[in-house]
């Protein structure tokens, strides 16, 4: 039954543990405009390639007629040569909401097209969709079984029909067989086993090959070799474990001005948190001067995005000593909270006390006097699409008057699972790497483009405005991929000043409270 363990295609699959761009969180959450319509996207990722990507879309704009959507390569000649669109369903009576499929043939970037038409004319937009195949499973035990015994059943068949055709087919009606018949008959099954046989072995032999080829394509995210060096310097060194030949260790790109993106938690509380951006210094490999930093055991994520548009996400963990570093400066943040597991206990309170819905606001009072305030969804269901608030108040419980863009935008996110199996960093557009996001929107028209809440502040719901024209409220799309106690880390600017507030939330299984 050996042979059997390599059927990837046709049997279903589990679900993936660890995700490109992400750790365990391989679902893309997206949300822009299409022209004058505003969309909110999640895309499914195959589990297999080739295979295919599902895809939801929720328009909040009105009057929209049909979406079509169209899988192209984010980068190269075949980029400009689209095949032919498919049109997007509507499941239900929820006019606003569509659904459909698109097959994805090769791993690598990938990007969705969305076209809208409507009452208010035509609108594209592009997300990109990073897609590898990311597990192989085992046949079940009873159905290999049941296809072993089919098998048998149908060589026999086989080499029964080979005999009969060689002995008795030849017999002329009204007549028996004779000795020579027999003998004949059986010389034709002994050969005919002989190469059937042969064929099961060739066949064995072949599917074995081709299935180590595919298991070779399974995704390998980058490694990550950490060490401190001269008491405060970080330094940080990716290396290909062989995955794809494209993939390169010298072609990284900018997003948000910065080429690697690093958070570093303390574990296993994550009761201290860094937002750092290391400087390459060669090919694959970092460096940053720390700042100063408690002692502890602390996971690192490091997000870089490859020329093609493909993000990946690496992981490592190094023992710190106290370290005496350098100020914080540029963009890097700093955040600290109580551990992560008081909010095991408060949940834990929440129930014993009959309460089984978390509350609809979270307070996080920051350093300085200024407040973050989480307005949380009502219900939160693993691999459900939710869109997450979070404000920024004054000590006087009023919006701040200097809002600013941290990066470009209003503010950045991390959503971190207590077990260390889900890291991912959003942005207000989404999961995706703005970088990706910029390539895959390149061609489009200055109207088409997907815009960042920054740019389109003054259309977003719930958004406060202030004196300089900034809201004091951004907000991310996501879904959690599965159950269990996540932290939160959101950070937003004033003046100067970065902020990080820190915020939990229980998940509940599908079905519990």
């Amino acid at each position: 039954m050996k042979r059997w363990k390599w059927l990837p295609c046709v049997l279903v699959l589990c679900s993936a543990t660890s995700g490109y761009a992400h750790v365990g969180s391989p679902d893309v959450y997206a949300e822009g405009q299409a022209g004058p319509y505003k969309m909110s996207i999640v895309l499914r990722p195959p589990l297999v390639i080739p295979g295919v990507a599902e895809i939801e879309v929720r328009t909040e704009s009105p009057g929209v007629d049909n979406i079509t959507i169209t899988p192209m390569p984010l980068t190269g000649e075949a980029a400009k040569h689209p095949p032919v669109p498919d049109t997007m369903q509507k499941p239900s009576k929820d006019v606003q909401f569509f659904t459909g499929h698109l097959w994805i043939m090769g791993a690598g970037s990938w990007q969705v097209r969305f076209v809208v038409n409507g009452n208010n004319g035509e609108g594209t937009l592009s997300v990109p969709l990073p897609a590898t195949a990311t597990v192989t499973q085992s046949m079940h035990k009873d159905l290999g079984t049941l296809l072993a015994v089919l098998g048998m059943v149908l060589l026999l068949g086989m080499v029964g029909i080979v005999g009969a055709a060689s002995s008795k087919a030849m017999v002329k009606p009204g007549q028996t067989s004779s000795a020579t018949d027999t003998k004949r008959g059986r010389i034709a099954m002994a050969i005919a086993s002989l190469a059937l046989l042969v064929a099961v072995v060739f066949g064995d032999h072949w599917w074995t090959v081709d299935a180590a080829q595919y298991a070779g394509n399974i995704y390998k995210p980058l490694q990550m070799a950490s060490a401190l060096e001269d008491g405060n310097v970080l330094d940080l060194k990716l290396r290909d474990p062989g995955w794809l030949r494209q993939r390169g260790m010298d072609d990284f790109i900018p997003d948000h001005n910065h080429e690697m993106h690093l958070y570093a938690i303390r574990w296993p509380d994550m009761d201290v948190l860094f937002h750092l951006h290391p400087q390459p210094t060669g090919a694959g490999e970092f460096r940053l001067a720390l700042p100063s930093m408690p002692a502890g055991d602390y996971r690192l994520y490091a997000d870089v995005v490859h020329a093609s548009g493909f993000p990946e996400t690496a992981v490592s963990e190094l023992t710190f000593p106290t370290v005496h570093g350098l100020p914080l400066r540029g963009d890097d943040a700093e955040g600290k909270a109580q551990p992560v597991t008081s909010g095991v206990a408060a949940r834990k309170r929440q129930v014993e006390a009959g309460d089984t819905k978390q509350s609809s606001k979270q307070r996080f009072k920051l350093p300085d006097g200024y407040t973050m305030i989480w307005k949380t969804p009502a219900s939160q269901i693993p691999r459900k699409a939710e869109t997450f608030r979070f404000e920024l108040l004054d000590p006087e419980g009023k919006p701040p008057r200097d809002v600013a863009l941290y990066m470009g935008m209003l503010g950045h996110a991390a959503f971190v699972k207590s077990d260390g199996s889900v890291f991912a960093h959003v942005h207000p557009d989404g999961t995706m790497a703005m970088a990706a996001m910029v390539m895959a929107n390149s061609n489009a028209s200055k109207n088409d483009q997907s815009h960042s809440n920054a740019s389109n502040m003054g259309t977003m719901p719930g958004m406060d405005m202030v004196s300089n024209g900034l809201p004091n409220t951004v907000s991310f799309p996501y879904g959690f991929p599965s159950s269990g106690l996540y932290r939160i880390i959101v950070q937003m600017k004033h003046g100067d000043t970065i902020e990080t507030g820190v915020f939990d939330t229980d998940v509940p299984m599908l079905g519990g409270s």
